[in-house]
Formats: structure tokens, C-alpha cells, sequence
């Protein structure tokens, strides 16, 4: 079962840093399965991110990579999870909240 996680980075990125690792135990990261994030992803093409590195600004999550998600783009975020109206986006949705209120930024490792 492919899944992605997501985790509270909880000292924000710097220009200079990459993030190619896979480490969400990390970040305690949480589990979505693949089957809530795929079908989404082309609404979440118009959430401003960054893959990998801050120098790689991008729209929408790295699939197969990692997606730094800044907490400007977090109310976007949380608006798509809502607008799915399931219970399983739940743990995200609270996660991305926790984000946002202490402007810090998501990191999400893809499958």
C-alpha cells in the first residue's frame, strides 16, 4: 500500500538546505494512503511549494520526492483537504492547522 506522510518541520528550511533524505520518523510524520492523495493532485497544483530545496520553487507535492510546503500556502492546503468533505483528510487538515498557527512550514515525502 503506497503511502505519504507528512510532518511539522518544526525549524524552518534555509536557502542553502536540501532535503533528499527519507526520514519521516524525523518530523513525526503521519500516513495518508495513496488512494486520498492521488486523486487530488491536480487541485493541489495551485499550492505554491518547494521541491526538495527552497531554490526549486514549484507548484503542488513532489509525488515522488519531497515537497516543502510553506505556511503561506498552508490556508490553500487546508481549503482542498475541507473541500473533499472525508474524515480520512482529518489528521492532515489538523496537522496543516498546527502549521499554520506556529508559521511553520510542511514537509511531505511522496511515495
Amino acid at each position: 500500500m503506497a503511502a505519504h506522510e507528512f510532518g511539522i518541520m518544526q525549524k524552518n528550511p534555509s536557502y542553502e538546505e536540501r532535503f533528499d533524505s527519507y526520514e519521516p520518523q524525523k518530523y513525526n510524520c503521519i500516513y495518508i494512503d495513496d488512494d486520498f492523495i492521488e486523486p487530488i493532485m491536480d487541485e493541489l497544483q495551485s499550492i505554491d511549494c518547494y521541491w526538495h530545496t527552497l531554490q526549486r520553487s514549484e507548484k503542488g507535492l513532489a509525488y515522488c520526492g519531497v515537497t516543502l510546503i510553506p505556511y503561506e500556502s498552508m490556508e490553500s492546503f487546508i481549503n482542498i483537504l475541507l473541500l473533499q468533505n472525508n474524515e480520512a483528510y482529518d489528521p492532515l487538515i489538523h496537522l496543516a492547522n498546527q502549521a499554520k498557527e506556529n508559521k511553520n512550514y510542511l514537509i511531505h515525502f511522496g511515495i
